[in-house]
């Protein structure tokens, strides 16, 4: 999950990145800052209930603007775990977006 993910990227020295899937919090919760180093992507549909509504989206605002190598990528759509193909939210058409974002994004790192 994002928290495990993002507290790892945050707090361990030698992480090479972070893809942060569907969900993100506040910068604070586990540090002062984004490593400096450290490249970040946050994916999620830009009406989410979940993302949007539960402080995810301005976590990732705030995120975006406070770290060095950042982006935000938001897909059209409502879906929550729109990425997962077992789950009723799959959207074929964004997963498929997901994962060409997230192997260029590891190519980088």
């Amino acid at each position: 999950g994002v928290l495990p993910a993002q507290k790892l990227a945050q707090t361990r020295p030698g992480a090479r990145g972070a893809l942060l899937f569907h969900a993100c919090v506040p910068i604070a919760e586990f540090g002062r800052a984004w490593p400096v180093d450290v490249p970040v992507q946050v994916h999620a549909m830009e009406n989410d209930p979940f993302f949007v509504d539960e402080g995810d989206l301005a976590a990732a605002h705030a995120l975006v603007d406070a770290a060095a190598h950042a982006e935000l990528v938001l897909y059209p759509g409502h879906q929550h775990l729109f990425a997962d193909a077992s789950l009723p939210s799959y959207d074929r058409p964004a997963a498929a977006r997901l994962i060409r974002r997230t192997l260029d994004f590891l190519a980088g790192c």
